[in-house]
């Protein structure tokens, strides 16, 4: 019977253990957003920009528009958009997979955001978890203070670093 109530308790453990590790599981890629994209966001897959109806899709920093009637990723946006401003027009964040397949959805949902112009962008942050973006106006001054911080600690062999290099 211990032996019964062992196992089961074990059993358990790993059980509640895994579900605690779902639950804590974070996702970050502040440091790959573009310094044109919204602000507030921790975490972003795709930007969808109603006034072009185009996607941007930050893991690959690749434009997602249309070329005639199939949809194209590049690294810039084409030619006919070379006055467009990225930092002046607002943005929606998309965190699913190819939302560029369902734009009818999208299209549709964020209608109202087309022609608006009044959303805070990342470059104009003062918030200082944008600065380990290396286009961000602060990242020079950012970068100068984190080697700082990690020459006094580890002069003071305190370096507690390892865990985020």
């Amino acid at each position: 019977m211990k032996k019964l109530i062992l196992l089961f308790a074990l059993l358990a453990g790993g059980f509640f253990s895994q579900m605690t590790d779902a639950q804590v599981s974070v996702h970050i890629n502040i440091s790959s957003q573009p310094i044109w994209g919204p602000v507030g966001y921790d975490y972003v897959d795709y930007y969808y920009i109603p006034d072009i109806e185009a996607y941007y899709y930050v893991p690959k920093h690749r434009f997602i528009y249309l070329e005639g009637n199939r949809w194209v990723s590049r690294a810039a946006l084409p030619p006919r958009y070379h006055d467009f401003d990225l930092y002046k027009v607002d943005k929606v964040v998309i965190n699913e997979p190819e939302p560029y397949l369902h734009h009818d959805v999208y299209k549709a949902k964020y209608i109202s955001y087309r022609g608006r112009h009044d959303q805070a962008v990342i470059r104009d942050s003062h918030d200082q978890r944008y600065y380990v973006i290396k286009d961000h106006p602060e990242h020079k001054h950012w970068k100068e203070e984190q080697k700082g911080r990690g020459h006094k600690q580890k002069e003071d062999g305190n370096d507690q670093h390892g865990d985020r290099r």
